[in-house]
């Protein structure tokens, strides 16, 4: 008799999640609590799989033996706390992925920045030949990249949802890039929390594996420290003079690790900001760890343009500067964003506040920032935090009417960043609508 999994939530998790457990030969299930595109209910019924829609409590759990909970579902959903109740084990794409293959895993994580290692890590690896694949919180998810393919090394971005429900899964090298305040709605309101979730990667790491830490962030280090971990602690950040280090001075990376010194110069790295480098220490280390040339990680980092939404120059009108930046999700990514700039600039920001302390961004908008267009449905908080050192502050519903208001009272040589320091879903599908919607109007002034 096969055994019977279900999966909660019909997205990217759990159709990956499907493909593969039906390959290992379960009886597969899967409950949405919203409807289910129809090309993925084609995609079921050429599997095998069951499916139900729009349900807010499954009714798919008798004899079921394990249930993948999606990352999106909260822990108080009515289907998983009927799970919990039921005492049918609950577990994440992530961890049932890494059951099914052999590959030597890399798993990033962290509030901000992990989506740039993952990708730098993924195309350092790939430029130099080997056999790697990119997967998690990036791209396809990791379960459908180990149905469908047989990379040897899997480079996969870890959020603090996917860390919830593992059970024994284990990084061959496990990276925190640091630790911020971020989704404390999802944590309630609690901190400690969210550090905990993060921390999980380490959970059950061996001592032949390893972990990089942001020497930098004091929260991570002190949190660090407060965990048993057997992993290979290897510390990154900048003027470290500690063996199994990474660290930046003069714009040349060092990697410290057995006795050898590695130097590479980051001098045509074409990412701006401190963040940036961090990020780059990262993938330097790892492709150091797999012995890659020092030649070829050099190249890789002078190759590699980033991300969309990320920083992104979208164009330069009447000599102003528009910067999309619509994954800053949260204040440290808006904080990095504000400190990169060396003009006056317009900020547009708001969104969902998912908790934010904006506290921290009052020097630097009170020195670089002229005025500010509040984008969201709530703009309360902003308000009340930032009109004390702005002289002008808009509120719009409206990316085009936003755009258009940078536009007239912006000047030349002065940017307008759109950085929104909150989640996109008020107005938005997602943050890449966000900074889509952004670009488009700017192409329209």
């Amino acid at each position: 008799m096969k055994n019977k999994c279900v999966i909660l939530g019909g997205g990217i998790s759990g159709v990956g999640t499907a493909q593969l457990a039906i390959k290992q030969g379960f009886d597969v299930y899967v409950s949405d609590t919203s409807l289910l595109e129809n090309n993925i209910k084609d995609k079921f019924k050429d599997w095998g799989v069951f499916w139900e829609e729009n349900v807010q409590e499954s009714n798919f759990f008798q004899n079921a033996d394990w249930i993948m909970k999606s990352p999106g579902i909260p822990n108080n959903s009515s289907s998983v706390l009927l799970a919990k109740e039921l005492g049918i084990p609950i577990l994440s794409e992530i961890e049932f992925a890494s059951r099914h293959t052999n590959a030597k895993i890399i798993g990033i994580t962290g509030s901000n920045g992990k989506t740039t290692t993952t990708e730098l890590t993924y195309q350092m690896l790939k430029n130099s030949g080997l056999n790697v694949g990119i997967a998690g919180n990036i791209g396809k998810s990791f379960a459908q990249q180990v149905a469908e393919n047989s990379f040897e090394i899997y480079v996969l971005e870890l959020s603090s949802f996917q860390l919830d429900d593992i059970i024994d899964f284990a990084p061959d090298i496990a990276v925190i890039t640091n630790i911020t305040p971020d989704h404390l709605d999802r944590y309630n309101n609690n901190f400690n929390n969210y550090i905990a979730s993060k921390l999980r990667i380490t959970l059950n790491q061996t001592n032949d594996q390893f972990l990089l830490l942001n020497a930098n962030d004091s929260v991570l280090m002190e949190a660090i420290s407060r965990v048993s971990t057997k992993a290979h602690k290897h510390l990154f950040g900048y003027d470290l003079e500690c063996d199994s280090s990474t660290s930046l001075n003069n714009k040349n990376i060092t990697i410290k690790y057995k006795n050898v010194n590695t130097m590479i110069s980051t001098s045509t790295f074409p990412l701006k900001g401190r963040h940036n480098l961090l990020n780059a220490m990262v993938a330097s280390t790892i492709a150091s760890i797999f012995k890659l040339n020092k030649s070829n990680i050099r190249e890789s980092l002078s190759n590699f343009n980033g991300l969309p939404h990320r920083l992104e120059h979208v164009l330069k009108i009447q000599d102003v500067n528009y910067i999309n930046d619509s994954k800053a999700t949260n204040v440290n990514a808006t904080f990095y964003a504000l400190e990169t700039l060396n003009t006056k600039g317009v900020w547009i920001v708001g969104g969902v506040d998912k908790g934010n302390d904006y506290e921290q961004l009052l020097p630097l908008v009170r020195e670089k920032i002229k005025a500010i267009i509040c984008l969201g449905k709530n703009n309360q908080r902003l308000i009340e935090v930032f009109y004390k050192v702005t002289d002008v502050m808009v509120e719009t519903q409206s990316m085009n009417e936003a755009v258009k208001i940078a536009h007239n009272i912006s000047k030349k040589k002065e940017t307008v960043l759109l950085s929104p320091a909150c989640a996109s879903f008020d107005l938005f599908k997602n943050y890449e609508d966000r900074g889509n919607q952004f670009k488009n109007a700017v192409r329209s002034l």
